[in-house]
């Protein structure tokens, strides 16, 4: 059961290893792009590119898609990246249903581990399997494998990185749970638990105020999506401006935060302990770019300040 790439890889290593896939399960088909043609998700075109049994229910609940679980006699549920599963659903198989998800619970459970992870500045994260329950991401831990954060690392980087540790993980977890060679270990939850709740807009406006490192890591943990944004002052308007690559240098400095400083090859912003370079930018209404291309093409003593 899975939507998106992440999930593709976990199901193609289960295909490449010969388990026998009696159906795979996403969501239904929605429309999009222009002219908002139905569009299938990669989980299903990967099913569909090796002629698998696909089920995409509207409900989770509806008798006839948990008549249609039953009747497949499946062994084991494997859920990557897919929706909140109810009772009915994961309690059918035999050997329960297990999740892959991409940190090291039971910190950062929730919809966007890897973001919150590169925000809040882990120098470690990595992949964990674990048994479904009633809520969400605390049910007993199988197996988990971690690594490093690079030091540059955006979420694209990262998100790939664990893609693949995922998929390896899954094989793992089936050859333990089928060889009853991994007992279940129930989460403890402490009081420093780091959650990873789904993203929203506000969420991704950079906050000035904070020092330097943090505003990189929210630009970094948030690139190529859903991007971090801020707005300028241009032609005495506020535009927004999108931030997908910048870097930072710690300086003591006499100007305002938020104050821009512009040459024909760089463009600073200063913070409370120095200045973010931006490197990649994308203003509304217009392509992303590399920051000399961007100000090539515009006024450069129309730039005031940002908020």
């Amino acid at each position: 059961m899975g939507t998106p790439q992440f999930a593709v890889e976990a199901l193609k290593k289960i295909h490449e290893n010969n388990y026998q896939i009696v159906s795979v399960v996403c969501p239904p088909d929605k429309p999009g792009g222009r002219g908002q043609k139905l569009k299938s998700c990669e989980v299903k075109q990967y099913a569909v590119s090796q002629n698998l049994k696909i089920l995409q229910p509207e409900k989770l609940k509806s008798s006839k898609f948990l008549s249609d679980l039953k009747n497949l006699n499946a062994d084991l549920f494997i859920v990557v990246a897919f929706r909140m599963l109810p009772k009915e659903v994961w309690s059918i198989p035999k050997y329960g249903t297990f999740n892959i998800h991409a940190s090291l619970l039971p910190q950062y459970r929730g919809a966007a581990p890897i973001n919150w992870a590169l925000i809040n500045g882990e120098k470690k994260t990595g992949v964990t399997s674990f048994l479904i329950d009633e809520k969400i991401d605390t049910g007993a831990i199988l197996l988990h494998k971690d690594c490093e954060i690079r030091k540059n690392e955006n979420v694209g980087e990262l998100h790939d990185r664990l893609m693949l540790m995922g998929a390896k993980l899954t094989i793992e977890t089936c050859e333990a749970i089928f060889n009853n060679k991994i007992k279940p270990r129930v989460q403890q939850n402490t009081p420093k638990l780091k959650n990873a709740p789904k993203l929203f807009k506000s969420d991704c406006k950079i906050d000035w105020s904070k020092s330097s490192l943090e505003i990189y890591n929210h630009i970094r943990g948030l690139s190529p999506y859903p991007v971090a944004w801020t707005n300028i002052i241009s032609d005495n308007e506020s535009k927004t401006i999108k931030i997908f690559n910048a870097d930072y240098e710690l300086l003591k400095h006499k100007k305002e935060i938020t104050e821009i400083d512009i040459s024909k090859n760089s463009f600073k912003i200063y913070t409370q302990d120095g200045v973010i370079n931006i490197l990649e930018i994308q203003i509304a209404g217009k392509r992303k770019m590399d920051i000399k291309s961007f100000l090539n093409g515009i006024n450069l003593s129309n730039f005031k300040n940002v908020s």
